[in-house]
C-alpha cells in the first residue's frame, strides 16, 4: 500500500481528507489486453484537479492518498475487500476529517452498503465515487466526480457512506447502478438525493442526513468476513417456469448459509406448493432468506396478493424497499456475526444505516 501526499497540501492529517484508491475505471490505462488498472493514481489525480479554475483549486480540501494492492477490476470484488476497506478507514478514523474512495462502478454500490453496515455510527463523510471513463480519456466524468467527492467529504454535517456520480449526492445504502454507459450511472430508487452540485456550489441536504441518529460515539462492527465470502450467501431472481428442484439446487446445498430471494411484483411466487416446502427447508435448517422485489422500484408485502401466501410462513425475511446491493450485503455482514439466528433474524428486519 503506497501513500501520497500533495505537496501544496502542508495541512495537518486532522484537517485532511483520505483518499482510498481501489482500481476502477477512473483509474485504467490502456494495456495489450484492453483496460486495467493503472498505478501512479495519485499524481495521476493531482495532475487532473490541476486544470480546475483557480478558485475551484482554492476550494479544494488538503487531502493525502493511499493505494490498494494490488488494484483490481471492480467486477473481482469480495466481501473480503469490502472489509480490508472498512478496517482502513477504522484505523485511520480519528486521523481524517473525511474519506474517498475511489472505486470501479461495477460493484460500487455493494461495496457502499457494506461500508455503511460495518461503519455503523459513522461521525464522518465516507464517499465514494469513480468514472464511466478513464481519467485521461476524451469526455472523462472522472475530474468531475472526484471534485465533487471531495468537496463532499469535507463537510462535516454529512456522517454517513454515501456515493457521489454525476453532480448528486446519495445514501451508500440506497445507490444502485442503473446505467451500463450514461455518465449519470447511479440513482436511489425512490430515495430523496443526500446534496447535489448547484452550479459551482456543493450543497448537502442535512434534513436527509444520518447526522441526528448518528450522534454519539461509533459503533462500529468490523466482523471477519474469511467464511462469508466464496458463495455462501446467494441471489436467486425468479424466472418464468422456475421449478422447485432448480431452487432446492441452490438453497439445498450445505455451504449456503443465506439468500437474497428476488420475487415478482410485491411478493409473488408460482403457484407451486413445493416451492414453498424447499423455502421452508432451508429456514428450517438455520439458513437466512430474505425477499425482496424485481421491480426496480417499490417495497415487497408477502401475503398481499394469492401468489404470495404462505411465504412468511416458510420463515422468509421481508425486505421491505430494500436494494439488492443493500439486501445481499447485511446477509454477509449478519452471517458473519457470532449471534443466533434469532438476533440476526431480527437485525436483519430492523433499519441500521437508513437501508430500509
Amino acid at each position: 500500500m503506497s501513500t501520497f501526499s500533495p505537496l501544496a497540501n502542508a495541512t495537518s492529517s486532522h484537517e485532511r481528507l483520505l483518499v482510498i484508491y481501489t482500481g476502477g475505471t477512473i483509474g485504467m490505462q490502456q494495456a495489450t489486453s484492453g483496460l486495467a488498472p493503472g498505478g501512479n493514481f495519485a499524481q495521476r489525480m493531482a495532475a487532473a484537479l490541476s486544470k480546475l479554475p483557480v478558485d475551484q483549486q482554492q476550494s479544494l480540501p488538503a487531502y493525502d492518498v493511499i493505494s490498494h494492492t494490488p488494484l483490481i477490476d471492480s467486477s473481482a470484488a469480495t466481501a473480503l475487500n469490502w472489509q480490508h476497506l472498512a478496517r482502513d478507514i477504522a484505523t485511520r478514523l480519528t486521523d481524517y476529517r473525511g474519506f474517498v474512495v475511489i472505486h470501479g462502478t461495477d460493484t460500487l454500490s455493494w461495496t457502499a452498503s457494506s461500508l455503511a453496515y460495518q461503519l455503523q455510527g459513522l461521525d464522518r463523510p465516507v464517499v465514494l465515487t469513480g468514472a464511466m471513463l478513464p481519467l485521461e480519456a476524451p469526455g472523462s466524468d472522472g475530474l468531475d466526480n472526484l471534485h465533487g467527492a471531495l468537496r463532499f467529504a469535507a463537510q462535516t454535517g454529512l456522517q454517513e457512506v454515501a456515493v457521489y456520480f454525476a453532480n448528486r449526492l446519495m445514501r451508500g445504502v440506497r445507490s444502485v447502478k442503473q446505467h451500463s454507459e450514461a455518465l449519470a450511472a447511479f440513482a436511489t430508487p425512490g430515495y430523496p438525493l443526500l446534496g447535489e452540485r448547484v452550479g459551482n456550489d456543493f450543497v448537502y441536504y442535512p434534513s436527509q442526513g444520518l447526522g441526528v441518529q448518528q450522534r454519539g460515539a461509533p459503533r462500529f462492527e468490523l466482523p471477519d468476513y474469511q467464511g462469508i465470502h466464496q458463495g455462501e450467501v446467494v441471489r436467486i431472481a425468479l424466472w418464468p417456469g422456475m421449478a422447485a428442484w432448480q431452487l432446492a439446487a441452490w438453497l439445498g446445498d450445505s455451504r449456503v448459509k443465506g439468500a437474497v430471494l428476488q420475487l415478482w411484483g410485491a411478493g409473488n411466487l408460482p403457484d407451486d406448493p413445493a416451492l414453498l416446502d424447499v423455502l421452508a427447508e432451508a429456514s428450517g435448517e438455520g439458513k437466512l432468506l430474505a425477499a425482496i422485489t424485481l421491480c426496480p422500484e417499490g417495497s415487497i408485502h408477502m401475503g398481499a396478493y394469492a401468489a404470495g401466501q404462505g411465504l412468511a410462513d416458510t420463515g422468509v425475511l421481508s425486505g421491505d424497499a430494500m436494494t439488492p446491493e443493500a439486501t445481499y450485503t447485511k446477509l454477509v455482514h449478519l452471517l458473519a456475526q457470532p449471534v443466533g439466528l434469532d438476533i440476526q433474524r431480527q437485525r436483519f428486519l430492523t433499519a441500521l444505516v437508513g437501508e430500509r
